[in-house]
This record gives C-alpha cells, sequence and structure tokens, in this order.
C-alpha cells in the first residue's frame, strides 16, 4: 500500500535520501527493508534562474523530497564559471566550451591528443593530486568537517571518487580513445595506469583522514563517475571493457570496499551487457537511466543483485503530463522494488522546458509510492 502525500509528515532538516540507515537499508538488499525508497529531484541552476521564487515554494512544500531546511540559491542568477557562456581550462589541461548558459559544456581541447605530449605532461591534477581535483582545489579540511558532522546527524558520509572512462576520452578525445581501444595501442595502459595513480593517492588521503579521527569518522559511499554507454550499448565491446576498463575498476572500487565503504557508479548510457562484470568490481550503486536500459532491462539485469538508483527518462519531462509521470515512478516502484529493497529514484530536472507543475507531480508521486506502510 501506499501512503498519501497529505499524510506525510517530515519534520527533519534533510531530504529523505541523506538517511544513512534506510540508505543502507536500501544498498545492502539482505540485511533489513528501507522504510521508503530513498528518492531525489535535483534542478540545474538554469531552471532556478527561470523560475525563481516559484521553484523555492515547490521545494518548500516538499520537505519529504528536500527537507525542511532546503538549499535555496541565495542568487537566483549565479552561474558558475564552468556553466556560463565561454571557455575554460580545468587542471587536467583539458579545454572545455559551453555553448549554453547554465548547462556542461564539451572538451574541445584534449592535451594527450598526440601520444609525444605524454612523457611531458605533467597537469596540476596529475603532479599535485593531493591537492587538486579536476576543476579546483581540494579542500579536505571541509571534508573532514562534513564527514564528522554528517556521522553525528545520522547522515551518508560520502566521498567524491572522480572520474574515470569519461577522464580518458577528455585526455586522448573521443576518436583516438575508440582508436586506441580496438587497435590495442601500446600507450593505453600507460595512460590508464596514470589514471589510476592519481585516483589510488586522492582514495588513499580520505582514508588517512578518517583513521585519524575518532570512531565517528567513516566512509559510508564513494561516488564514481564514468559515462561509458551510449543510448543502446557500450561505447566499446564488453571484451575490451573487461581488457582495459574493467581492471581499473576493480583497483579503485575494491580498495573502497576493503575499507567498508560501499561504491556509487554513475554511468550514462545502456550498461546491461556488463552488470556483472562491475558487481565483481565492487560496485553496490549504479544509476541506469530508465530509457537507455528499460524498466525490463533492469529488472532483469539489476533486480536483487545490485541497487539501482534509476534515472528517471528526464526526455520526457517537459512534454509529459502530469498523469503520465504518475504512472511512470509508479510502475518503477513495482517493478524494481524488492522486499529488502535495492531501489533508489532521482529525477534530474535538466531542461529548463520543465513545466513547475511537472517538477510538482515529480515530488507527489515520489511521496506517493516511495514511502510503504509496514
Amino acid at each position: 500500500m501506499v501512503r498519501p502525500a497529505s499524510e506525510i509528515n517530515w519534520d527533519k532538516p534533510y531530504g529523505n535520501k541523506e538517511i544513512r540507515k534506510n540508505q543502507l537499508a536500501a544498498i545492502e538488499l539482505d540485511t533489513s527493508s528501507p522504510e521508503w525508497i530513498p528518492c531525489s529531484v535535483g534542478m540545474f541552476p538554469y531552471v532556478w534562474k527561470k523560475y525563481r521564487d516559484a521553484l523555492k515554494e515547490l521545494v518548500l512544500a516538499h520537505p519529504f523530497i528536500f527537507g525542511k531546511n532546503p538549499h535555496i540559491p541565495g542568487d537566483y542568477d549565479y552561474i558558475d564559471s564552468y556553466h556560463r557562456v565561454g571557455e575554460k581550462t580545468d587542471n587536467w589541461d583539458c579545454g572545455w566550451q559551453m555553448a549554453k548558459e547554465g548547462y556542461e559544456g564539451v572538451v574541445v581541447k584534449n592535451p594527450l591528443a598526440d601520444w609525444s605530449a605524454f612523457k611531458t605532461f605533467n597537469p596540476k591534477a596529475k603532479a599535485d593530486p593531493l591537492q587538486y581535483n579536476e576543476r579546483g582545489p581540494r579542500n579536505m579540511l571541509s571534508f573532514a568537517i562534513g564527514n564528522y558532522n554528517a556521522g553525528l546527524q545520522g547522515l551518508m558520509r560520502s566521498a567524491d571518487g572522480g572520474r574515470l572512462f569519461d577522464q580518458l576520452y577528455f585526455l586522448r578525445g573521443f576518436a583516438n580513445l575508440m582508436s586506441d581501444i580496438a587497435r590495442d595501442h601500446p600507450m593505453l595502459p600507460k595512460l590508464i595506469q596514470m589514471l589510476q595513480d592519481v585516483r589510488t593517492a586522492q582514495l588513499d588521503q580520505y582514508y588517512e583522514i578518517v583513521h585519524e579521527q575518532p570512531d565517528e569518522h567513516f566512509i559510508d559511499i564513494v561516488s564514481f563517475h564514468t559515462d561509458i554507454g551510449t543510448q543502446d550499448r557500450l561505447m566499446i565491446s564488453p571484451l575490451k571493457f573487461r581488457k582495459y576498463i574493467k581492471p581499473l575498476y576493480a583497483a579503485l572500487f575494491q580498495r573502497c570496499r576493503k575499507e567498508g565503504s560501499h561504491v556509487y557508479l554513475s554511468s550514462d548510457g545502456n550498461l546491461l551487457s556488463i552488470v556483472d562484470d562491475l558487481i565483481e568490481c565492487g560496485v553496490s550503486v549504479h544509476d541506469p537511466q530508465e530509457r537507455a536500459n528499460t524498466i525490463p532491462g533492469i529488472k532483469k539485469a539489476y533486480k536483487r543483485k545490485m541497487c539501482v538508483d534509476l534515472d528517471l527518462d528526464r526526455q520526457i519531462f517537459p512534454f509529459a503530463t502530469p498523469e503520465q509521470l504518475d504512472r511512470q515512478i509508479k510502475r518503477a516502484v513495482e517493478e524494481l522494488n524488492g522486499p529488502n529493497g535495492g531501489l533508489m529514484m532521482k529525477a534530474e530536472i535538466s531542461d529548463d522546458n520543465v513545466p513547475l507543475e511537472n517538477i510538482e507531480a515529480i515530488c507527489n508521486a515520489f511521496e506517493k509510492y516511495c514511502i510503504t506502510r509496514k
């Protein structure tokens, strides 16, 4: 049975997806049954810029999703430098070009497009990975304080593992990397090892910090970003994935699992052909896109084997009716949720053409179907 949204009494300052006990129950599958399906709604900056106070009122009206004290932008017009129209160079020396305000750009300058540059390649992110992330400095004091406070409040304690496969094609260029993989270029393992060394050093830094602190310090989950799928298949063959990319994933993910941390893998596209490989590598949660993988495909490949953080089909958000969105979420819950969890859900509002009533409909449906009566 489902509980009507009107019956929900959520008085916590943070949204439901941040609650550690419940999220771990959803992730771990065979330990206990979560009280609710962890779910979230995220808004891109341009959506805030368009709807402003009307969106603020909507967020405040849904504390189960956003918390009683949600983050509201202080300046609806603020756009960070990587989401403004123009060009930017990151700490890997990759050149970004942003074509529309408020949206992610594309890499147009690949510093290792020519293998001859590899020998002397030493950008900030590689030269000093303990000081620099992709787009700025690593603030480890902020991490330590946030980790400690999250533990005190019963929230998920997380760390960012960075980009993986996508970082490789940012550095080499997409066509170059595809050719390297297809032709088994002898420099490819060196590139992958370089990235693995950087990410391992950063993971070591996280764990050194928590080991030095009181018992309240722990990392519940480490998140990695690694877009490797297209709309209907992997970008590379499963065989090539197992030869070149799976060892990278396994080395990093097992490092986390040995520390007792779960691994969250964010990767767009269709990954159905390598779900079992991801589980072997140590992935605890993946966020398959509904459109690319389909509900039947996800049910067959993931259910009862790995927790799904279902990325709802954002391509229909601007065009669907509220009733259609309600049915979309209801179906996902009915098909993918298990008696011991295994399902989380998220709706990314990345298009400013999504009507406000549709954002409201998504929030209502989450409240309607994600809290179950015991």
